[in-house]
C-alpha cells in the first residue's frame, strides 16, 4: 500500500514529464544518493573503497556509456575498452604536457578525444551491422592496443609503455585519500548519469531507439541514421572514455596498454546484458554482479571449504570462482534474458498492485 501514486496528481506537462515521476521513487533516489555521499565515506573502511566501491563506481559509469550504445541505439561493440584506453592515454598527455592543467578539464578531454575516436570507428555502423559490426569495433581494440605498445609518443616515451600520475588536484583539493577519490568517482558517475537519463528521454534519444527497433522504418519516418548511430558512438565513447580516465587516474595510478584488454570489452558488454539493455538502472545491477560478486565468491568459499573440511587453495578458489562466476551468468539469462532490471520492474509493478491479487 505504501507504494501507490494515488493521490499525486499533475497538474503540467513539465511535472508530468519527470524523471522521477512517482514521489516515492523521486524520495528514494534523493535518499540513496545522500546516503552515498554522507553516510558511506562514514562507515566504510579503506579496503572497501580501493576493492570494492571505487571499481564498482568506474565500471558502472563505464557500463552507463555501452548501454547507450548497445541498449538504446542497438549497436554492438566489442571495443570499450579500446575507448577506455583512449580516454585514460589521451587525459594523461594532457595533464602531463600541459602544466597546471585541472584534473576536471583533464577527465572531459580524455572523453572528448574517445569520442573522436568512437566516431571514426562508427562508421561502418552506417553499411554494416549486428555480427559484422561487432568484428568492425573489436578492430578499435587491436588498434588501441598496438598503438599505445608502438607508438611512444602516447606514453611520453616509457620503454615498458607503462605510465603513472600522482599529486591529484582538484580545486586546490588533493585527491589522493579513498574517500575523495570515491567522492570523484561518485560525483562524475552522478552527473553522467543525470545526463544520460535525461538524452535517453529527448529527441534523440527516441532517434536512437527508433533504430534499434527498425532502422529501415525509422528511416522511412524521417530519422537520420547516419546522425543517430554516430551521435550514440559520440556520447557512448565520451563516457566511456571518462570512466576509461578514472580507472587508470583514481583506480590504478599506474597502468599500461593491457589494463584495457579485450577482456575490459567483454566485460563491460556482459554488465549491459545482465544489468539490462535499454535501462539507466541495469548499469548499476549488472556493475554490481561484475564487480563484488567475484569478490563475494573469493570471500565465501574458503569459508565455506572449512565448514566441510575441505582444504581449498589460492589457484583452486581462483577456478572455482570462475566457474561459479561463469554458471550463475549463464543461469541468469536463462531465467530472465532481459536482465536484472527486468527483475526490478517486474517487482515495482507488483509492489503498485499489493495487496492486491493480480
Amino acid at each position: 500500500m505504501f507504494y501507490r501514486e494515488n493521490g499525486q496528481f499533475k497538474t503540467s506537462y513539465r511535472a508530468d514529464q519527470q524523471i522521477f515521476p512517482i514521489a516515492q521513487d523521486r524520495w528514494a533516489v534523493l535518499a540513496l544518493v545522500a546516503a552515498a555521499f554522507v553516510l558511506v565515506p562514514m562507515l566504510a573502511s579503506d579496503y572497501m573503497f580501493r576493492a570494492i566501491l571505487i571499481p564498482f563506481l568506474i565500471m558502472a559509469l563505464a557500463a552507463l556509456g555501452v548501454n547507450i550504445l548497445v541498449g538504446y541505439c542497438g549497436q554492438i561493440s566489442l571495443g570499450s575498452g579500446a575507448f577506455m584506453a583512449v580516454g585514460a592515454y589521451a587525459a594523461f598527455n594532457v595533464y602531463v604536457r600541459v602544466p597546471g592543467m585541472p584534473l576536471l578539464l583533464t577527465l572531459i578531454l580524455g572523453g572528448l578525444c574517445a569520442s573522436a575516436f568512437g566516431i571514426l570507428f562508427g562508421l561502418p555502423s552506417l553499411r554494416v551491422k549486428g555480427l559484422y559490426l561487432a568484428v568492425a569495433t573489436l578492430a578499435a581494440q587491436f588498434f588501441s592496443d598496438w598503438m599505445f605498445l608502438r607508438i611512444k609518443w602516447f606514453t611520453h616515451d616509457s620503454p615498458s609503455g607503462s605510465v603513472s600520475v600522482s599529486g591529484l588536484q582538484l580545486a586546490g583539493f588533493p585527491i589522493e585519500n579513498p574517500i575523495s577519490k570515491y567522492l570523484l568517482c561518485l560525483s562524475v558517475l552522478v552527473l553522467l548519469a543525470l545526463m544520460a537519463k535525461n538524452l535517453v528521454r529527448s529527441a534523440i534519444g527516441r532517434e536512437w531507439m527508433a533504430i534499434r527497433d527498425m532502422d529501415v522504418a525509422a528511416a522511412v519516418i524521417g530519422i537520420r541514421p547516419m546522425y543517430a548511430k554516430l551521435t550514440a558512438f559520440a556520447v557512448s565513447s565520451f563516457i566511456v572514455g571518462v570512466a576509461g580516465a578514472l580507472w587508470g587516474f583514481v583506480y590504478l595510478g599506474a597502468w599500461e596498454p593491457a589494463a584495457f584488454s579485450v577482456d575490459q570489452s567483454f566485460r563491460l558488454l556482459f554488465m549491459v546484458i545482465i544489468g539490462g539493455m535499454g535501462a539507466i538502472m541495469g548499469c548499476f545491477f549488472g556493475a554490481g554482479f561484475i564487480v563484488i560478486l567475484p569478490i563475494a565468491l573469493n570471500q565465501f568459499l574458503p569459508v565455506l571449504g572449512g565448514v566441510f573440511g575441505i582444504s581449498i587453495s589460492t589457484a583452486g578458489i581462483a577456478h572455482a570462482e570462475l566457474i561459479i562466476f561463469g554458471a550463475l551468468i549463464v543461469w541468469f539469462l536463462i531465467v530472465e534474458p532481459h536482465g536484472i532490471a527486468r527483475l526490478w520492474a517486474v517487482g515495482k509493478q507488483k509492489m503498485r498492485l499489493w495487496p492486491f491479487p493480480h
